[in-house]
């Protein structure tokens, strides 16, 4: 497994890397999505149905498309619980070295501030909880480093220096 998200597998489906609790996560919007959500377009639908012309029926447009955006959700999960790969935890107390699913606490060279980050998937990415992708110019800059390197991160807003001060 290297460090991008773009592996494929031997069926030639992308590999979804993520975490437990970020598998965990998408197990159960999958679950809901199946369970409640086709239920209730299902009803809107039946509703709308009821209204008699269905040709000018927004309501009956509205539900189809909805239930089409559930259905293609559905599909998506599916395929990205099928090519799940975890992030093997144990691994990253033992290198040293930053991998997928260590939390980094990087400091900005110019201004001395420090930041901590978590590397995951681009599936389990989000900035404003510092969870950064593997493919995120900071995140594919960190990966494999050890403490005290200083990183040079090619950004859309110029270069930055960032020192790795720990890797928890």
């Amino acid at each position: 497994m290297g460090a991008k998200e773009t592996i494929l597998t031997a069926e030639g489906a992308k590999e979804t890397i993520l975490t437990a609790e970020g598998l965990r996560k998408l197990e159960d919007e999958l679950e809901n999505l199946r369970s409640v959500k086709r239920q209730e377009v299902a009803e809107r639908i039946k509703v709308a149905i009821s209204y008699g012309d269905i040709s000018e029926n927004s309501e009956y447009d509205d539900a189809k498309n909805e239930q089409a955006f559930i259905e293609g959700r559905i599909i998506e999960l599916e395929q990205m619980i099928s090519t799940a790969t975890l992030i093997d935890e144990t691994a990253k107390k033992k290198k040293g070295t930053v991998i997928l699913g260590s939390t980094v606490i990087v400091k900005d060279m110019e201004f001395g501030d420090e930041e901590t980050y978590t590397v995951v998937g681009t599936t389990e990415a989000d900035p404003s909880q510092n969870r950064i992708s593997n493919e995120s110019p900071v995140g594919a800059a960190i990966l494999g480093q050890k403490v005290n390197t200083v990183v040079q991160v090619h950004t859309p807003v110029g270069e930055l220096s960032y020192k790795i001060v720990k890797i928890k």
